[in-house]
């Protein structure tokens, strides 16, 4: 069997082996009370039985190779038994034990021997906690967790399993299908993990909790197989800061990586980026029913004039319309709602119809017969002791059906995080209602996912999506820099509109100004000058002869000053370029183990000033590079800005193109790229300096 094929039965076991002692007999306990429905066996040599289960003198001596393992052992005995596990034929493993490559070079020789003895085997871990299966009941977990079967929902991977310990504990309501700590993922990690999920219908939502990604190819891939079946993924990116990306590294060997390209990613992949564990979960809540909004609109209750007041406010802040209620449902509300009642869309229903079923059910059915793509009830439960729960039940049980007639998505949310008990959540999720706890983090999550389907559409026919990211090899050194002339020659061959000029010397420049015709740029040409401006190397708007000569004798005299161990043997010489209507840069930025993205932004000296960029991983689309041009703040300087032409956008984008094919041809070499400025204006685009540097590739990426 394939790897692929034996984390299949990982993911559903039919039979379930745990390997150590007392923890592992309470484990495999915690399975059969938690319904798990298999052959459960406990592996100890030094025991008959542990805390009244019976063991298994040995791997050998199990009836079959299990589907499942979780080994509890040290890291020498751990890869002892994975190699018997394999040997026995087990479909896949879960190694607990630390000390591999997240403690260095000695761990990382530990990791080879243990991948080797796994062999076909699936292997999570090591270092990790282990897998919460609630379709199946199988808790593959050290210790007790505070989940239950379900029949579905969401799917959690994290590189911490005190996170996933939490999440399992907390008090949200979250339908957990799984819940897997991939640690140091030796083997099958995050993206092994989402491919084989992504077949289990019942997974609605992924949620990653990542630190870094091993394998940003296989990741895209996986992602790129969620949007096409439209299953949000939710991601919780931690190691933005410096501290926090040594912390990553420390803990489970992981490159945080640069954020910038992580937007990147996760932008191209359609993958909702949250900022913390709070709007994490109730993202995930929001896309746990599986029955996705259309679109961003919604049609909204509150007994409340208050609560209808946040409504508004946070509808707005997360880009969810409100359409207005038409002259038939203002008629039907006044019907039913006291005349103080005011009928807008946020509805405060007001407490008058408070507890009475028909007058409630005919205020739903009006509210709900609306344009809106979804329907949202904000509603707070008081204490147990005021006996108004009933009331309150009976609210959403008339919301849940009157959702069912009308065949609208909704959500409910309470004002304050805790006044939405756990009964009335699990009511709403038994109905396909998601249960969102506190309406400003409840209307945040549910703008993140109404947006997601729009999005999703329009990733997908951008095309960006389905191309795999260029995951280059390491490259050592500080690299081999082109000159300027060298540079722009390799790019023009791509395609790179560049000023007409030629290369010539000191002595001859003169002939070659009169071949090109004035007025020019003039500059040193040398691999050893990357900066030629600040040493006095560049003379621009060069008129005539005599202004070329002067222009020249000061060069040699500035360049003897501030560069006295370069030979000045080499210019350049190009016509000036028109004037533009703006400037941008185009780079290539490298981060071994992660990708090459071409970097667009504001050029010239705005660079460091506006700081406006936008990333693309390569390979891209002239789809995704006009997208990211007209994101830019400084995209109206292209578009016309006061009355000024606009820029051919057509010409842009395939200027772009030509730096990003460069890059792609290139990319085991390309160390640094950069074309600043790119001057662009309504006839075209031409690059007027460029930067190249080739570096050598190391041994292993």
């Amino acid at each position: 069997m394939s790897q692929r094929d034996n984390l299949k039965r990982l993911l559903a076991p039919r039979h379930l082996a745990f390997i150590g002692g007392r923890s592992m007999a309470r484990a495999l306990k915690r399975c059969a009370e938690g319904g798990y429905a298999g052959d459960l066996w406990l592996v100890n040599p030094q025991h008959a039985e542990l805390e009244g289960v019976s063991c298994v003198a040995s791997i050998a001596e199990l009836p079959s190779g299990p589907d499942a393992v979780f080994i509890a052992t040290n890291k020498e005995l751990t890869v002892q038994a994975v190699a018997e596990l394999a040997a026995k034929g087990a479909g896949g493993v879960i190694c607990y034990a630390s000390g591999f490559a997240e403690t260095g070079a000695e761990g990382e020789a530990l990791q080879a021997r243990l991948l080797e003895a796994a062999g076909d085997m699936a292997l999570l871990g090591p270092n990790c906690y282990g897998l919460l299966d609630y379709l199946h009941g199988a808790a593959l977990w050290p210790v007790a967790h505070g989940g239950e079967q379900v029949e579905k929902g969401v799917a959690v991977l994290t590189q911490s399993g005190n996170f996933a310990y939490n999440l399992s504990m907390s008090d949200r309501s979250l339908p957990v299908a799984y819940m897997a700590s991939v640690g140091n993922q030796a083997q099958m990690g995050v993206a092994e993990l989402m491919d084989v999920l992504l077949d289990e219908p019942r997974v609605t939502a992924i949620g990653l909790h990542l630190e870094g990604l091993k394998n940003v190819p296989g990741f895209a891939q996986a992602a790129h197989k969620a949007l096409e079946k439209g299953i949000p993924i939710i991601a919780l990116k931690t190691g933005v800061s410096q501290i926090g990306a040594e912390l990553a590294l420390s803990h489970t060997s992981s490159l945080a990586g640069s954020d910038a390209l992580y937007d990147a990613l996760f932008e191209r992949l359609g993958v909702i980026r949250v900022s913390g564990p709070v709007s994490f979960v109730e993202t995930l809540k929001a896309a746990a029913c599986g029955n996705l909004p259309a679109g961003p609109s919604l049609a909204a209750m509150a007994c409340s004039g208050g609560d209808a007041g946040l409504i508004a406010d946070y509808a707005e802040r997360n880009g969810l319309g409100l359409p207005p209620l038409d002259d038939k449902q203002r008629s039907e509300l006044a019907e039913v709602l006291p005349s103080y009642a005011n009928i807008v869309n946020p509805l405060d229903f007001t407490t008058a119809i408070w507890g009475e079923s028909e007058a409630l059910e005919r205020m739903l059915d009006s509210v709900l017969r609306s344009p809106a793509d979804a329907a949202l009830l904000v509603l707070d439960y008081p204490d147990e002791a005021s006996a108004e729960r009933p009331q309150c039940d009976l609210l959403l049980e008339l919301y849940c059906a009157a959702l069912a007639r009308h065949g609208k998505p909704g959500f409910v949310a309470s004002a304050f995080p805790e006044l939405l008990p756990a009964s009335a959540r699990e009511r709403l999720h038994a109905h396909g209602v998601a249960a969102l706890q506190g309406v400003e983090d409840g209307l945040a999550a549910w703008g993140r996912i109404a947006h997601y389907r729009q999005r999703r559409e329009a990733l997908l026919a951008r095309g960006e999506s389905a191309l795999t990211p260029i995951c280059p090899q390491a490259l050592t050194g500080s690299g081999r820099l082109l000159d300027e002339w060298q540079a722009k020659q390799a790019l023009g061959g791509f395609g790179l509109p560049l000023p007409e000029g030629m290369l010539s010397t000191p002595g001859q420049v003169l002939e070659a100004a009169q071949a090109l015709g004035y007025p020019l740029a003039l500059k040193v040409v040398s691999a050893d000058l990357p900066h030629k401006t600040e040493a006095g190397g560049v003379a621009l708007n060069l008129g005539n002869a005599q202004v070329l000569q002067a222009a020249l004798d000061d060069m040699r005299v500035s360049l003897a000053r501030h560069a006295p161990e370069l030979a000045f043997e080499q210019v350049l010489l190009e016509r000036m370029a028109p004037a533009p209507l703006a400037e941008l840069i185009v780079g290539i930025k490298r981060e071994n183990g992660f990708g090459l993205a071409l970097v667009l932004g504001a050029g010239g000296i705005l660079v460091e000033l506006l700081k406006d960029s936008r990333s693309l991983l390569l390979p891209t689309t002239d789809a995704a590079i006009r997208e990211a041009l007209l994101s830019l703040r400084s995209a109206p300087l292209l578009q016309g800005f006061r009355g000024r032409p606009a820029v051919d956008l057509d010409a842009l984008v395939q200027a772009i193109r030509a730096v990003a094919e460069y890059a792609c041809e290139y990319a085991e070499q390309l160390l640094e790229l950069d074309v600043n400025p790119l001057l662009v204006n309504a006839q075209g685009a031409v690059a007027v300096d460029a930067l190249i540097r080739l570096g050598q590739p190391a041994d292993h990426c």
